[in-house]
């Protein structure tokens, strides 16, 4: 289901409050969302329906997609409406009959690849629905013509641009959410949905954020700040848990803004989810820009030093030049970063601290960069996303004096075999840990777990581990894991209050309203 559940969209054009029906509302008064397939089939056990029909909610359906959790968790939410309504999702692309691509327009690559998909899909001649960042930013590019659009905020009418993407038609629902003309974090978060993996429940805690860098195409989709109320939040991480998840992921553009649209902040959320997390679950919070982590320091120490949340947060820099982060409109000086830093390090024993750097932004000279290797140095961040610096059209540096190609490239090797040149976790071999698993390692050869600094621990892949906590002995350590032994006296612990739901079933929807 991984590639299923690959997708996520953006904002849309309805306006909709909270007295809107529910899910399970809708699902018995719509007819576009009625399972309609499977009443075929008890109709008409003998006859099999023709691939090449048209009666919406009969496709198979491959979701692809691009980015970050949020985009993730748009995706699994827009998997588990189609699935919900009767589509089948499928991990084939060849044999589906609409591709649903969910974009990311962060980098050029990456939207690279989703053109590329675009036109591989038209050559198979596949119904075509994008979704995503790209799309919404830039609606009237030439390689979208003809194309049905879900725009992020949108990702709860699914159905219906699919349902029409199925007979032909081209819909675009681009538009923003509102309730008495303040707009709203998104969608409603009890929307059916397929989780990629059945463990982890990933939450988008609000959508947009309050700066406006030069270089970010992401706030031309997602827009200015707009949180989820607190409620709402934690209501959907107690459904998450009764549905024997264990890990959750709170995810947004910047996480650290939470609440300031609403009159409430980011450590109110946390203390009210730490409340909901059954013992030996595991909370994993997003990525926070640092001028709205400042003010909170002293209680995000204590929140990370809980044990059911992991001592990990992601503060991306971008640099260490005050005046690069000045052209960036970082709006914060080095000093701010670094007092974040020092801080947590100092109030929460092994935090890891995640960071990003963009290198070559125009205008960076040799000093400037240089003074990113010494931050590098003096840290040695455990966890580093390096980025050469592309221009995305449409944003203010894209316009400025680019510094030329070769350098760019040069400077991001130089920080990247700066970053491989030590190694985090060798002083933590012959540690013994506790650790949450989760899911299966790339290779198929081992589970992964994370202790409680989100560290990656590989294990022995046994299925009485998956789901667990389970206490190791740590005996390697490599450039981003480590391998650990399960302690042979210990068992291992459920920390899920329900069994998990299988892979490929839909949340959010009780079982009586499919066969409705």
């Amino acid at each position: 289901m991984a590639s299923t559940c690959d997708s996520l969209i953006e904002d849309i054009e309805d306006m909709v409050s909270f007295s809107d029906p529910t899910p399970q509302e809708r699902q018995s008064i719509r007819k576009s969302i009625i399972p309609r397939s499977r009443k075929k089939k008890e109709l008409m056990c003998n006859e099999e329906l023709q691939a090449d029909s048209l009666i919406p909610g009969t496709q198979k359906i491959w979701m692809k997609t691009w980015g970050c959790s949020h985009n993730s968790s748009d995706g699994e939410y827009m998997a588990g409406q189609l699935a919900a309504s009767g589509y089948k999702m499928t991990d084939d692309p060849t044999e589906a009959d609409l591709w649903l691509l969910n974009s990311c327009t962060v980098k050029n690559p990456a939207e690279d690849h989703f053109r590329n998909s675009i036109k591989k899909a038209q050559e198979q001649e596949k119904k075509v629905v994008v979704a995503g960042c790209v799309p919404q930013a830039q609606p009237r590019m030439d390689y979208l013509k003809g194309l049905s659009i879900i725009g992020v905020q949108q990702i709860d009418r699914v159905v219906e641009v699919v349902d029409e993407a199925v007979k032909g038609h081209s819909v675009r629902l681009l538009g923003q959410k509102k309730d008495g003309g303040r707009r709203l974090g998104g969608a409603r978060l009890d929307l059916p949905k397929i989780r990629r993996n059945p463990l982890i429940e990933i939450i988008s805690i609000n959508t947009g954020c309050l700066n406006a860098c030069t270089y970010c195409k992401t706030k031309h989709a997602r827009g200015d700040l707009a949180s989820y109320p607190i409620e709402e939040l934690v209501e959907r991480a107690r459904q998450s848990f009764q549905e024997g998840v264990c890990e959750i992921w709170l995810t947004s553009e910047d996480t650290g803004a939470y609440g300031r649209d609403i009159g409430t902040d980011l450590p109110t959320l946390l203390w009210r989810l730490v409340e909901e997390i059954p013992e030996g679950a595991m909370l994993r919070l997003g990525m926070t820009n640092p001028p709205y982590i400042l003010e909170h320091l002293e209680e995000m120490a204590k929140i990370l030093n809980h044990p059911r949340v992991y001592a990990f947060l992601h503060v991306p820099v971008q640099s260490a030049s005050d005046s690069v982060l000045m052209d960036m409109k970082r709006e914060y000086c080095i000093d701010d970063f670094k007092r974040v830093v020092d801080f947590l390090k100092e109030r929460v024993p092994g935090v890891t601290i995640a960071t990003d750097i963009i290198c070559g932004f125009p205008g960076e000279t040799e000093e400037d960069f240089q003074e990113t290797i010494d931050l590098v140095k003096c840290y040695r961040f455990p966890s580093l996303f390096i980025n050469q610096f592309y221009p995305r059209p449409g944003t203010p540096a894209a316009k400025m004096e680019q510094v030329p190609a070769h350098v760019k490239k040069q400077r991001t090797k130089e920080l990247s075999q700066l970053f491989h040149s030590y190694n985090p976790y060798d002083h933590k071999v012959g540690e013994r840990q506790h650790v949450l698993v989760t899911e299966e390692s790339f290779d198929a050869q081992y589970y992964v777990s994370h202790n409680k600094f989100y560290e990656q621990v590989l294990v022995p892949k046994r299925a009485e581990f998956k789901g667990k906590m389970i206490e190791v002995d740590i005996y390697e350590a490599g450039k981003h894991f480590m391998r650990g032994q399960p302690v042979e006296d210990s068992k291992p612990f459920t920390p899920s209050i329900a069994a998990p739901l299988q892979k490929g079933e839909v949340s959010g929807l009780m079982q009586a309203d499919f066969n409705t």
